[in-house]
C-alpha cells in the first residue's frame, strides 16, 4: 500500500475529493495535512473518522522540518496539493499571507518531495520512479477575458489580484522543478467550483445564507461578471485522472463549460429556494437582491477550454449548472 500526502484536505475542494479518492483507490493510505485555518473544517470529513486508510495531521506546509519528517515517517510516494489561501477579497486586504502560503508553501513541499524521491536532477531513487506531485491551481492566473474566447493551457498568464498572482507564482515554481530537476509534476487549473461543504464567504453559500436569514443578498457591481462553474465532484474526478494518467510536466485545464453571470446565479438560487423553502410572507427571495460597490480589479469573465483533459484523459463534467446547483441548495438546506 502506498502513502500519499494530500494538503488542505479539510477545505472545500479537498474535503469533497478525499472521500471520493479513498473509496475509489483502495491501494492508498492518505495523509491529510491541513493547518485548519478559517477555511478548513474537520467536520467536512466526518465520514472518514476512523477509516483505516486515512490519517489527519495538523500542520503548516511552510514548516520544512515537519514536512521532511512526514515524508520519511510515512514514506510518501505522491502529493496532491490543494492547500492555499484562496479568497480574492482577503488577498486584497492582506496580500502577504497569500504569497507566503501559496508560493513559499508550495516551494517547501516541492523541495522536500525532490529531496525524498530523487538522488539528483533527473534521477529518481529506486522504487520512487512513479512518485508524482499534482498541483491544484486556478483559471484566475490567466487574467480576464472579453465577451468571447476561452482560457487554454497555452494562454499567457496575466493575474490581476494578489491571490491570482500568488497562484501564478506557485504554478511557475512547480514548472521549474520539472524542467530543472526532472520532478514528476502535473498541474491542474480549474474554473469556479461550487457544491457541498463550500466556505460561507463564497458567492453561492453567501446567497443561500443571506436568503434564508432575510438579509440583503449582495451582488457586486451590475452582476454581469461571468464565471465557468464546475461542480466540485466533477473537479475531484478530474484531479484523480490527472494524478494517475496525466503526462508528467503537463497542465490540464478543468472546466465545466457552464458559463453563467452572477445575476443568473443569484436569481436561480432564489427560484430554487422559492420552491423548496417558500418565505412565510409569500414573496420571492429575489426581493432581497441588493447591488453593492464592485471590488477592486474584479475580472469580467473566466471561461475554460477543457478540450485537452476531455480528449487526452477522457474526462467529462457530469453535472450542468442547473443540476449541480439543485444538489448544492439541497445540501445547504439539509444543514439548517
Amino acid at each position: 500500500m502506498k502513502s500519499i500526502l494530500v494538503t488542505g484536505g479539510a477545505g472545500f475542494i479537498g474535503s469533497n475529493f478525499l472521500p471520493f479518492f479513498i473509496e475509489k483507490n483502495q491501494d492508498y493510505k492518505v495523509i491529510n495535512l491541513d493547518l485548519l485555518t478559517y477555511a478548513g473544517d474537520l467536520e467536512n470529513l466526518h465520514e472518514l473518522n476512523g477509516h483505516p486508510r486515512y490519517e489527519f495531521v495538523k500542520g503548516d506546509i511552510q514548516d520544512k522540518g515537519m514536512i521532511r519528517n512526514l515524508f520519511q515517517k510515512e514514506d510518501i510516494r505522491g502529493v496532491i496539493h490543494f492547500a492555499a489561501e484562496s479568497h480574492v477579497d482577503n488577498s486584497i486586504k492582506n496580500p502577504e499571507v497569500f504569497l507566503q502560503t501559496n508560493v513559499i508553501g508550495t516551494f517547501v513541499l516541492l523541495h522536500e518531495a525532490y529531496n525524498y524521491w530523487m538522488d539528483k536532477p533527473f534521477h529518481f531513487k529506486s522504487g520512487y520512479e512513479n512518485s508524482r506531485f499534482l498541483h491544484v491551481s486556478t483559471d484566475e492566473v490567466y487574467g480576464t477575458l472579453g465577451t468571447e474566447g476561452l482560457f487554454s493551457e497555452t494562454t499567457p498568464y496575466a493575474p490581476n489580484s494578489p491571490y491570482s498572482a500568488s497562484k501564478a507564482g506557485s504554478d511557475f515554481v512547480v514548472r521549474s522543478y520539472h524542467h530543472t530537476y526532472g520532478l514528476n509534476v502535473v498541474t491542474t487549473n480549474c474554473s469556479n467550483n461550487y457544491g457541498p461543504k463550500q466556505h460561507s464567504e463564497k458567492l453561492i453559500p453567501t446567497v443561500i445564507r443571506k436568503s434564508l436569514s432575510g438579509e440583503p443578498i449582495p451582488v457586486y457591481g451590475q452582476g454581469t461578471n461571468i464565471r465557468d462553474w464546475l461542480y466540485v465532484l466533477d473537479h475531484a474526478k478530474g484531479i484523480d485522472l490527472a494524478f494517475h494518467t496525466g503526462k508528467s510536466g503537463e497542465t490540464y485545464n478543468i472546466g465545466g463549460r457552464n458559463e453563467r453571470n452572477n445575476n443568473y446565479i443569484v436569481n436561480k438560487i432564489c427560484e430554487i429556494l422559492d420552491k423548496k423553502k417558500p418565505k412565510p410572507d409569500g414573496k420571492s427571495y429575489k426581493t432581497q437582491i441588493t447591488y453593492v460597490a464592485d471590488r477592486p480589479g474584479h475580472d469580467l469573465r473566466y471561461a475554460i477550454d477543457a478540450t485537452k483533459i476531455e480528449t487526452e484523459l477522457d474526462w467529462k463534467a457530469e453535472e450542468n449548472f442547473e443540476s449541480g446547483i439543485e444538489k448544492t441548495v439541497d445540501w445547504y438546506l439539509s444543514k439548517k
